[in-house]
């Protein structure tokens, strides 16, 4: 009904009205998108039947944004490190050569926090992007500029990488849907910093969008050939899922407490399942879900199988320039002076600390695979979990500096390796976003798409945040 032009345009338009306020497009493609929008208007006049097309190219047309952290070809690849600000991206990251192919047109890339270790995205290169729901508030970390670009409707897909919840938190606090594929399955190459050692088991490249109909296609043809190992053709009935649902972590002194208004929703969830699907959502309580965080630090700072050592974050912070000394950043960042942000001195700080007790760790670690076991034995071919996405709605600006732990809700998964989709539902009394975490056994990545798209339809999914 309408061309491909006049939907780029449209897109382009209102990237061009918001992102004054929201700072989420850091760099656009638009000419070069236009030229694309043509070039698939004159496929579509010219080309063999609809059906031969869609199937070669599932997303046609469709406008999508990108992390700055991945290389998209002519863009900008700093990842939001100062050192990095004339790194131009000379190839495109193995997902985005994917979307390409299968039809889909880049608008430009969107912010992240400096080498995306952190939950609130904002550096020295780009500056800060806020929430379209409250410009006062964060967008979360360190896929922000993708979230804040998708609920303000900026785009249709953002492409997003998850190692300690950076898909799922940002989908969270901005309200949309975000999900992290099971460990190994979509490719991670081309984006910087990229894992190394055991990381390459925790980090994740996965889709986000607004309506959960999107993940499935967008999934698919970012996973290519392994897109099998993911039961995708699978029927899902969804009164034969076991639900299990926990509240909180067990009340790590870590983290803060959950907010009343999440557990509220979390609680209306439950409610609907049972009296819609006639099931019996079953409450559990997971001991080692309280030791989250130590588990996550312990296991991202481990040797990997072949005795390779985790990359240190201070050798990241060097790249392109000097070694960091992360004492002397702090100093000079006190008299304003650091190209580095607080959260990245601080990270630079601690992760030395991880290393002196080395018993210490290597108990976490193996408390990590003993809950690893207790999850995938719990959530078997048919389970799923239903668990907070954050304790906290999205807080304000610079307010995570004072609780950096609280992204224990999302980073545990990564290093258990199972699927997870963040699911929006609906906005809480300050009008911010409320959503869920839902959890599967390793690719069982079906059942917690499938549970997504209905939720969405009982809880209202994405709601726009108006005009900003």
């Amino acid at each position: 009904q309408v061309t491909c032009v006049e939907v780029v345009e449209a897109y382009v338009e209102r990237i061009k009205e918001v992102n004054p306020f929201i700072n989420a497009v850091v760099k656009d493609r638009f000419e070069e998108a236009l030229q694309e929008a043509r070039q698939v208007d004159k496929l579509l006049l010219e080309g063999p039947g609809d059906d031969c097309l869609e199937e070669k190219f599932p997303l046609l047309g469709v406008p999508v944004t990108v992390k700055e952290a991945f290389s998209l070809y002519g863009m900008p690849n700093t990842s939001g490190l100062v050192n990095r600000r004339n790194v131009i991206a000379t190839s495109d990251a193995a997902v985005v050569s994917r979307l390409k192919q299968a039809g889909a047109i880049p608008l430009g890339v969107t912010n992240c926090s400096e080498l995306c270790m952190w939950y609130e995205s904002s550096n020295r290169v780009y500056g800060r992007t806020n929430n379209p729901y409250d410009l006062q508030r964060i967008v979360g970390g360190s896929s922000g500029g993708e979230g804040s670009a998708l609920a303000a409707a900026c785009s249709v897909i953002g492409v997003g990488s998850d190692i300690g919840g950076s898909i799922r938190m940002p989908a969270f606090f901005n309200g949309v849907f975000g999900h992290k594929p099971t460990t190994g399955v979509v490719p991670n190459d081309g984006q910087f910093p990229n894992a190394r050692g055991v990381r390459t088991s925790f980090l994740c490249t996965g889709p986000m969008c607004r309506y959960a109909e999107d993940l499935e296609p967008v999934l698919r043809v970012m996973a290519g050939p392994g897109v099998s190992k993911l039961k995708l053709d699978e029927k899902v009935s969804l009164e034969k899922i076991k639900f299990h649902c926990m509240d909180h972590d067990g009340g790590s002194i870590f983290v803060s407490p959950v907010d009343k208004e999440i557990l509220q929703a979390q609680r209306k969830v439950v409610e609907h399942l049972e009296s819609d699907l006639g099931v019996r959502v079953q409450r559990v309580a997971i001991h080692k879900m309280k030791y989250s965080f130590q588990i996550w630090s312990a296991m991202m700072s481990s040797k990997d199988s072949e005795g390779q050592e985790a990359q240190r974050f201070t050798d990241l912070l060097g790249d392109h320039g000097k070694p960091v000394w992360p004492l002397w950043e702090l100093m000079k960042w006190l008299v304003g002076m650091s190209s580095h942000t607080l959260p990245a001195i601080a990270l630079g700080l601690t992760e030395k600390l991880v290393d002196l007790n080395l018993s210490g760790k290597a108990k976490l670690v193996s408390m990590g695979k003993s809950l690893q076991e207790e999850m995938e034995a719990l959530l078997g071919p048919d389970g799923v979990l239903l668990y907070p996405s954050h304790p906290t709605i999205a807080p304000k600006h610079h307010s995570p500096i004072c609780m950096p732990f609280n992204f224990a809700y999302t980073a545990i998964f990564n290093v258990l390796g199972l699927p997870v989709t963040q699911c929006p539902l609906g906005l809480g009394s300050e009008g911010l976003p409320l959503g869920i975490q839902l959890v599967a056994a390793a690719y069982n990545d079906h059942l917690t798409l499938a549970v997504a798209r209905y939720l969405e339809k009982a809880f209202g999914g994405w709601v726009s945040p108006g005009k900003v």
